[in-house]
């Protein structure tokens, strides 16, 4: 173990990792079960894409540990499968296997540009001021994840407010946030995992920890061969370009589909790999020196690039770098070491899909908030007093909450950056790379606008 994850030169042991696995893996299990529900509204079998999902979570999970060595869980990425269900198929018309050619290419797309390092090149060109803009955003979004995921936030006639605590769910919620900030506060080690797993346990004569539906393994396996490669056959790429009408939809769309997925990963990187060290000074500079992908951001990306392409052959939409793996790292995760524990979590859910679906949200929300209370350190890098620092990281921080997506909190924070430069007459501090990026944002909205 000590010779493949480096535990001692990353300032880890193997418990460290094991609970750092488990904590990340009870942060994101939620997907197992709702991915399928999500995507089976578009006509898809519920336990071929039940299975799709924990295979590519597996996979590509495995790849970040084993090859990039970091401790980072890929699944399929929530709001992608929204946009692939809500918007490709419902509101633009196209089948389940067309949408899935699409998410192919976009991961295609992502191997191409990773392998280029455009990706390493853009991470380099955002100035240190976003980047901890964006790490302490994503802390924002980590704990508004776990907030909405219980329901404690609520929107009743469109307005965002406290929800009525008449629920045993948000009662649980409380006594599980309470547990785990006494827990840190008084240091015990396995904090956060304690924190879970107690309020689970806590949630059984409360009503709210309980099974829900599945299908059996055998099940799905049956229905595996439903989605598995139907993107080769004549439904899916065959029939992708062939209405010549349809082509410019379908690149705008698949436009779309990596440039949330490319951004997403990139936030989700720097937020939370920075301040934990993973990704140092001296690894990025290993990045402009060292030829080839030796150097463990080169890894990590090649990693997040290939899932989503493995993803679509399985049948599901773009797997991606879970924000979710922060807690892992909160926890005290600093190696690949922990994504293999989650990814044989993963394994083990497919055979125990009943059980894993129990956790409630109640007992994993607690993990996030207090999670995304660690990383908002990153605001105090910021010179807030500065109006000219203060205004695009304002934004880049804020919106990734606010609009429920990282890449559109980056994209708020490069537009405004822009701006502020360009009133300032400094326009030679933009870099060419964050003039395309914001360019290319700003093409996406326009374009979803048009369609």
């Amino acid at each position: 173990m000590e010779k493949l994850f480096k535990l001692k030169a990353n300032g880890t042991t193997f418990g460290r990792e094991i609970i750092a696995g488990l904590t990340t893996f009870f942060a994101m299990s939620y997907i197992i079960a709702v991915n399928p529900g999500l995507l089976s509204q578009a006509g898809m079998e519920w336990g071929a894409v039940f299975l799709a999902t924990i295979i590519a979570s597996v996979i590509g999970t495995l790849i970040m540990g084993l090859v990039a060595n970091v401790p980072y869980a890929q699944a399929p990425g929530m709001g992608l499968n929204a946009f692939f269900v809500y918007t490709v198929c419902f509101t633009l018309g196209f089948t389940w296997q067309q949408a899935l050619s699409m998410v192919f290419i976009c991961g295609l797309i992502n191997i191409l540009v990773t392998v280029t390092k455009v990706r390493k090149y853009i991470i380099k060109a955002i100035p240190r001021s976003l980047q901890n803009a964006i790490g302490g955003g994503i802390g924002i979004f980590v704990a508004y994840i776990g907030l909405l995921n219980v329901g404690i936030i609520g929107f009743d006639s469109g307005v965002p407010a406290l929800a009525t605590l008449n629920k045993p769910a948000f009662w649980l919620f409380l006594i599980g946030l309470a547990l785990t900030i006494i827990l840190l506060v008084c240091k015990v080690k396995g904090a956060i995992l304690i924190g879970i797993v107690v309020t689970a346990l806590l949630g059984i004569p409360m009503g709210v920890t309980s099974t829900g539906d599945s299908v059996s393994f055998m099940e799905a396996c049956g229905a595996l061969p439903t989605t598995f490669g139907a993107i080769f056959t004549s439904e899916g790429l065959g029939s992708l370009f062939t209405d010549v009408a349809k082509i410019p939809l379908v690149l705008i769309t698949i436009f779309s589909f990596s440039l949330s997925d490319t951004f997403d990963t990139i936030g989700t990187f720097i937020g939370t790999g920075r301040r934990s060290g993973i990704f140092s000074d001296e690894d990025e500079r290993a990045m402009e020196t060292t030829p080839g992908f030796k150097s463990k951001m080169d890894k990590a990306l090649f990693a997040d690039a290939t899932a989503t392409s493995i993803g679509a052959i399985f049948g599901t939409s773009n797997t991606t770098t879970y924000v979710e793996s922060a807690a892992g790292i909160g926890a005290g995760g600093r190696t690949g070491l922990t994504s293999v524990v989650v990814a044989i979590c993963f394994a083990l859910s497919a055979f125990l899909a009943t059980f894993v679906s129990a956790i409630p949200f109640a007992a994993t929300a607690p993990a996030l908030v207090v999670v995304g209370i660690m990383m908002m350190s990153a605001f105090k890098d910021i010179k807030w007093n500065d109006f000219d620092e203060a205004v695009p990281a304002f934004f880049a921080g804020v919106f990734m909450a606010l609009c429920y997506s990282i890449s559109y909190g980056i994209a708020a924070g490069f537009v405004f950056y822009c701006i502020t430069k360009i009133c300032k007459k400094q326009i030679r501090e933009i870099h060419p790379i964050l003039w395309v990026a914001t360019a290319l944002f700003i093409l996406n909205f326009v374009l979803l606008a048009l369609i």
